[in-house]
């Protein structure tokens, strides 16, 4: 059964990816760097979000969180 408490431990160090495209970002390049990732795909579950929610969903994924996942990654890959 969902619980908030179970909610919350996934948005954590879990498999949801939610919040703003910063956060999101850094959770990906997390995840990447941590299991050595040379890709990384996303499953929406969004069939409640109205289209136009759905194409900002993505817009935001291409436009800022995708290049900032880079940054993060060369910038830790340049420290190494």
């Amino acid at each position: 059964k969902p619980t908030r408490e179970r909610f919350e431990k996934e948005l954590d160090r879990g498999a949801l990816f939610v919040g703003s495209p910063q956060t999101v970002a850094r959770k990906i390049a997390d995840v990447a760097r941590d299991l050595r990732l040379s890709r990384f795909d996303l499953k929406y579950d969004i069939m409640h979000l109205p289209r136009q929610a759905r194409a900002r969903t993505i817009e935001l994924l291409g436009s800022e969180v995708a290049p900032r996942v880079r940054e993060l990654l060369s910038k830790e890959s340049a420290h190494v």
